[in-house]
């Protein structure tokens, strides 16, 4: 979770076992509790189209020509998908057709017959303006009649603090319309962005003003780069689209089982690219003083292409002009940089990922725009060597006949096993309770205020046997655990998540289905009125979580 303004910490853990769970000893030995290890594909969905723009069908492994960091790897994975339908997967001798593989071996692929589209909607209720928003919902809303038996549709929003799960994976048209009615019930906080946006703006436009030498009264406005005012507010504004950002990861990360052709319709309230070039309206050199949107959006684009997500990015607000919408003056007053900056956005994560952004007036018609890109395609799919190092990879498939061009994501990221774990229980701790994730019960003590002004809040566990995988160690029973504790306050202030290692022994096996309680004391600085807390498994990589509202006094 990316800490916001005024954060809140999480300090001073404390932590206590009880008469239910002996006293903890030293971890067993780390050889008993080995990473899990796994084989994972790149899996690539590639629209190809010749100078007209129409489809290209037909066309086999051998006509096409994949790049890993510029070195051509073989094809090991093959189909086309044809309005929604895989066809037959290319007999033996067609691997021969392409150069690296290994002559004999069959390009495998997927089973004939029908191909499901699991579209996972987030709506961003963070910057969105109600009537905006509203206005999308509503036209997919009015489109669900476009799925067919075999698709699936999750719907989660965010409003700065906690992802909220509106619908899992249903094809129910009426429980998903009703999810949508959910969406519009909902509070959004464009209004309170417009407002952050208009205070900094004014504050500009007063810096700007000449005195009787002609000079500004901030003589600051005339330096290179940025003066103190436009670098406060974009920080912020880098932070607060960094949280969105982290959002739309977790909702990823939360539902990343389905084993199909996967869309994320990314409802965006309006996130620049260039923070620098939003602030100062285009004027002036660059001299990246804030993060760029490569920096910024690249977390959600490498977590896409890891997982196998097209993002189709919806422009919530549309069109931005004088005449179409009042609210579009920008922080340094109604010009087209914003709209440009706020498109950049959606087209860098589209073209990242192998979607297309859906833009202006076109927001209208997002899930048919959507559904028409991706009934055929063809899906290609390789096994790199992973390392598990967090390193980026680059990706290029092209076609060998000429004139046909190719769109699909750009990259993979070589994910270590540490920063998967952090992101799945970063996603539990957003989503409360994560789809496929248990409940443990949770009490809270009484919280007291202490001098330096920390609040300490007593809290009970009960960590679920079922979610431990507990080893015979010397002659005893253990299990090994990992903590992690957030909160956050009515506005969407979030705390870091510190990690605690846990290890639990017992001279006995303990009893599925039963709890072990655990007792801890959490020290905030600052307020909060709510608690998260996961219990997660290195091993089997089952998580618990509870959550509790609280009040600081």
């Amino acid at each position: 979770m990316k800490r916001l303004a005024a954060p809140l910490l999480l300090t001073g853990l404390s932590l206590g076992l009880v008469a239910a769970a002996p006293p903890a000893e030293p971890p067993p030995d780390s050889s008993v509790f080995g990473e899990q290890v796994d084989v994972r594909v790149v899996n690539l969905e590639a629209v190809v189209t010749d100078r007209d723009g129409h489809r290209v069908p037909d066309l086999k492994p051998g006509d096409f020509r994949l790049r890993v960091d510029g070195r051509e790897v073989p094809i090991e994975y093959f189909n086309e998908v044809r309005d929604g339908r895989a066809l037959a997967a290319p007999a033996a001798s067609t691997q021969a057709e392409t150069p690296g593989a290994k002559t004999g071996e069959p390009v495998q692929g997927l089973a004939e017959g029908t191909v499901g589209t699991y579209y996972l909607v987030f709506i961003d209720d963070y910057f969105s303006i109600a009537q905006q928003r509203d206005v999308v919902l509503q036209s997919l809303k009015a489109d669900l009649g476009r799925l067919r038996p075999e698709d699936r549709m999750a719907i989660v929003a965010y409003d700065g603090g906690r992802l909220a799960l509106l619908a899992s994976w249903s094809a129910s048209r009426d429980e998903l319309a009703r999810a949508f009615d959910r969406a519009a019930a909902r509070t959004p906080h464009g209004f309170e962005r417009r407002t952050e946006a208009r205070s900094f703006a004014t504050d500009e436009g007063f810096a700007r003003q000449t005195v009787g030498d002609a000079a500004p009264l901030d003589l600051s406005s005339r330096m290179q780069g940025l003066n103190a005012r436009q670098a406060a507010f974009g920080d912020t504004l880098v932070r607060q689209v960094q949280g969105d950002v982290q959002a739309a990861v977790s909702a990823m990360r939360g539902f990343a089982a389905p084993h199909g052709r996967k869309v994320m319709l990314l409802l965006s309230g309006g996130w620049p690219f260039s923070i620098q070039s939003y602030l100062t309206g285009g004027s002036g050199m660059p001299t990246r003083e804030v993060p760029e949107g490569d920096k910024i959006y690249t977390p959600l684009t490498r977590t896409a292409n890891l997982l196998g997500y097209t993002i189709y990015p919806v422009d919530v607000p549309g069109i931005q002009t004088a005449a179409a919408d009042v609210e579009a003056t920008g922080p340094g007053g109604f010009s087209s940089t914003g709209e440009q900056e706020i498109e950049g956005s959606l087209r860098f994560i589209a073209q990242e990922t192998g979607g297309q952004p859906i833009l202006n007036s076109n927001r209208t018609l997002a899930l048919a725009k959507a559904d028409a890109d991706v009934r055929s395609f063809y899906w290609l799919g390789f096994s790199p060597s992973w390392q598990r190092n967090d390193k980026p990879h680059a990706i290029r498939l092209e076609a060998r006949r000429p004139g046909l061009r190719v769109r699909s994501r750009t990259g993979f990221l070589d994910l270590s096993r540490k920063a998967e774990v952090s992101m799945e229980v970063e996603s539990a701790l957003l989503f409360g309770t994560p789809p496929g994730g248990e409940l443990m019960p949770m009490k809270v003590g009484k919280l007291t205020r202490s001098r330096r002004g920390q609040t300490e809040i007593p809290i009970s566990l009960g960590l679920p046997v079922d979610v431990m995988t507990v080893v015979p160690v010397n002659g005893r029973y253990a299990a090994q655990l990992e903590l992690r504790f957030a909160a956050s306050d009515a506005v969407g202030n979030g705390s870091e998540i510190p990690v605690l290692p846990v290890t639990l022994t017992s001279d006995k096996p303990p009893t599925p289905g039963k709890m072990v309680r655990y007792d801890t004391r959490i020290t905030l600085r600052g307020g909060a009125n709510h608690l998260v807390v996961a219990a997660y498994d290195p091993l089997s990589g089952k998580i618990a979580t509870a959550e509790a509202d609280v009040r600081t006094p």
